[in-house]
């Protein structure tokens, strides 16, 4: 088991899978709650058979998989159907990061997770790294990467803990409004050292 598991959150289109593969390309095991959470719903899986009976099989595609579009379209809709959703598989997700963090080997890991404060995270981890932008630079990347309009990107963004509230839980932050990938990767570098010196106090 890791001495530290390093939370890394940020809102959307903050960068943090650009800081998660250079901690990555260091060696560092990442844990990542969004890939948990795509595993939870995997074809056949008894969350995503729940999700069917609950809302419909048209929210299953014709290959099995789980209609994400339009189940995003659905819970920012209806905060009932959001809280229905979030019960179902918040659990289903702790309980895999708890197992996944616990049988991490290297000094320190990483556990990537969006939604850390937002869903009681906090207490997996030792230590929190925030990766911070401007809400305007938040509504450009992701409006550009995901091909949402400005109404869907708003909607997710009020879903998420605000800018301020996150940086009051930080021990580190990356700010990634303006810099290079070259900064960043120096910004990571440094840090791996840094956690690596803490590993050593523990």
């Amino acid at each position: 088991m890791s001495k530290l598991v390093i939370g890394l959150t940020g809102g959307i289109g903050s960068g943090k899978s650009t800081v998660t593969n250079h901690f990555q390309e260091l060696g560092i095991e990442v844990i990542d709650a969004d890939i948990i959470a795509r595993e939870v719903v995997a074809i056949d899986s008894p969350a995503l058979k729940a999700i069917a009976e609950h809302f419909g099989d048209n929210y299953i595609q014709v290959d099995g998989q789980l209609n994400r579009g339009l189940l995003r379209s659905k819970i920012f809709a209806n905060e009932s159907d959001k809280l229905w959703l979030n019960k179902l598989l918040h659990p289903l997700i702790r309980s895999r990061l708890i197992s996944k963090t616990a049988a991490a080997k290297g000094a320190y890991c990483i556990l990537v997770a969006p939604l850390l404060i937002e869903n009681n995270l906090l207490p997996l981890v030792n230590r929190v790294l925030v990766i911070d932008v401007r809400e305007a630079t938040q509504l450009e990347r992701t409006m550009l990467r995901d091909n949402n309009s400005l109404k869907e990107v708003k909607a997710i963004l009020a879903s998420q803990t605000n800018r301020d509230k996150r940086l009051t839980v930080a021990n580190d932050v990356i700010n990634n409004d303006k810099v290079t990938l070259a900064e960043i990767k120096r910004i990571v570098v440094s840090l791996d050292k840094k956690y690596l010196a803490l590993t050593k106090m523990v």
